[in-house]
């Protein structure tokens, strides 16, 4: 069995859809750290068979609305002395904004550069997004 060392002050970003640590530890640019970090890909998970965890030697700002857009069921354990002393469970966010496009051609976003990207959550269960501009309907792939 792996064994990854317990970290003394950081966070630890469990419960990842097996497959999406890579494409979190490279959103959140993780390769051009100066600190440790630990990408753990298909650790077995009680839950749902295996998981993705990335332990991260550092306290860093998470963008919470796009990690919960890219894995509703992450949880985030804020470590300190080598604890837990918080844990953050993240959902599908509300609104998001910049995080994907809208693929309507007739949307003001694909015509004007300097639009930001905004959808609305419709429907928590399956997951669908409403453009702001244009009521373009987008569904998340969980």
């Amino acid at each position: 069995m792996l064994n990854i060392t317990s970290i003394k002050k950081g966070l630890v970003i469990d419960h990842i859809r097996p497959g999406m640590g890579l494409k979190i530890f490279q959103y959140l640019k993780l390769d051009q750290a100066d600190f440790t970090i630990a990408l753990i890909m298909n650790a077995a998970s009680k839950k749902h068979g295996k998981k993705d965890i990335i332990k991260i030697e550092d306290v860093i700002d998470l963008d919470l609305a796009m990690l919960g857009f890219l894995d509703p069921n992450i949880t985030i354990n804020v470590i300190e002395d080598e604890i837990i002393t918080d844990k953050i469970k993240l959902s599908l966010p509300e609104r998001v904004e910049g995080i994907i496009k809208c693929k309507n051609p007739r949307c003001i976003t694909t015509e004007e550069r300097n639009v930001t990207h905004r959808f609305v959550l419709i429907d928590h269960t399956k997951g669908i997004y409403k453009c702001e501009y244009c009521d373009h309907i987008y569904s998340w792939e969980g």
